[in-house]
């Protein structure tokens, strides 16, 4: 079999790509739909597009392939997996910009579209960087951590987006576009953790 195709099936890519695939229909049909953001701290009138908020549920989805039923073998294999993580991170990214497109096809502004695929880069690092930290199966938690605290108190009392809450900014601001870039990069870049000692003696 061949190795790439090997290593989708072992992570149920499929599964998680057609139940993406299923929220971004979902999306489309509510590509006018607003998200009111309820700031605890203050008294604000600010909302994000809704296709601008499901890039996170994207990345928790996504970030379930990132386990493996494998993974203390794939420690001590003669051939490296790190290539294909960092494959699969920008595949799993060129997938997420493919279901930020399709709300297009129902009057979506570019503008929302452009902050969509930044969120979904930036949540699909943050996804990738929990799993190196705490796991494969707690890929969600960087992302629902980070966007919890966005949504109640990413907003400031001149109602403009705190500079932390890259995720509802708007797609022209350039901050946040660091922000989301510096993630997936580092998401791209961080090294595997290394196999336990245990790894090591079967090897």
């Amino acid at each position: 079999m061949n190795p790439a195709l090997a290593h989708a099936r072992s992570r149920n890519l499929p599964r998680a790509a057609a139940a993406a695939a299923v929220v971004a229909v979902a999306t489309a049909l509510f590509t006018r739909g607003q998200v009111d953001v309820p700031d605890f701290r203050h008294l604000v009138d600010y909302a994000v597009p809704v296709a601008a908020v499901v890039p996170v549920a994207y990345a928790v989805i996504l970030g379930t392939t990132l386990h493996s039923p494998m993974a203390d073998l794939e420690h001590v294999s003669a051939r490296p997996f790190s290539l294909y993580r960092r494959l699969q991170l920008v595949g799993l990214t060129l997938f997420a910009t493919v279901l930020a497109a399709l709300p297009l096809a129902f009057g979506l502004h570019a503008e929302v579209f452009a902050a969509s695929v930044r969120n979904a880069a930036g949540y699909l690092g943050l996804a990738l960087i929990s799993a190196r930290l705490f796991g494969s199966g707690l890929a969600w938690l960087l992302p629902l951590g980070t966007f919890g605290p966005t949504l109640l108190l990413g907003v400031g009392a001149d109602n403009t987006p705190e500079w932390w809450a890259w995720s509802i900014h708007p797609a022209s601001s350039p901050g946040a576009l660091t922000l989301a870039v510096l993630l997936w990069l580092a998401a791209l870049l961080l090294p595997a953790p290394p196999p336990s000692p245990e790894d090591r003696a079967e090897s």
